[in-house]
């Protein structure tokens, strides 16, 4: 009988050891990861700071990865030490891209405002321009298409880029911004090369 006893004790402490021994899965530390992982998407880490946001979201794929396949093992050669680096990789990211966000969207809304100052200035240069171009039968038509495209840009494209630039989105805004500027250039460098073309051949005369 003490035996037996003895044996079913026996068994209960090597069961207890067995599931001790058990590598456990680590549930609390995902949560929290993906919980800073959110964070930083509402920040909107994952426009601004795009390749920070990308890789912590790829560290945490890894983990997750990584825990399906330790589970996928006998139980008692399961490790998820690697998982939990990969896991600790991402929440760390994840904090430091949710912390930077708003330095960078000022840098953004900075350089959104010097774009914007920029293509006013171009603007005026422009407008100025299409008074000394030449005109005729031919140029007439072409200076037409400009003066509409001008009153595009003006109306339309910088307009835009103001109450993009008031709402917030300024990577929206940037590259409005930006492709006005490129716009209003071309515009201003056909001019002048109308023009210089127009003295060149009244100087010959």
């Amino acid at each position: 009988m003490k035996s037996k006893l003895g044996v079913l004790v026996l068994s209960v402490v090597l069961m207890t050891a067995l599931f001790a021994g058990c590598a456990k899965e680590p549930t609390v530390e995902l949560d929290a990861a993906k919980a800073a992982l959110e964070a930083a998407k509402a920040a909107e880490a994952d426009r601004y700071l795009a390749a920070d946001f990308n890789a912590a979201q790829d560290s945490l794929n890894a983990a997750v990865t990584e825990i399906e396949t330790q589970k996928s093992k006998f139980a008692l050669t399961r490790s998820y030490d690697h998982a939990k680096k990969l896991i600790a990789s991402a929440q760390t990211a994840a904090d430091a891209a949710k912390e930077q966000v708003a330095a960078k969207k000022e840098q953004v809304r900075q350089e959104v405002v010097a774009a914007l100052a920029e293509a006013q200035t171009n603007l005026t240069d422009t407008k100025a321009l299409l008074k000394k171009a030449p005109r005729g039968k031919e140029g007439r038509a072409a200076l037409e298409a400009i003066q509409t495209d001008l009153t595009t840009i003006e109306q339309t494209s910088l307009a835009e880029v103001n109450t993009l630039l008031t709402s917030g989105d300024f990577l929206t805004a940037k590259d409005k911004a930006t492709a006005a500027l490129a716009k209003l250039k071309s515009i201003k460098d056909e001019l002048q090369q109308a023009i210089d073309k127009k003295a060149a051949a009244m100087k010959k005369r």
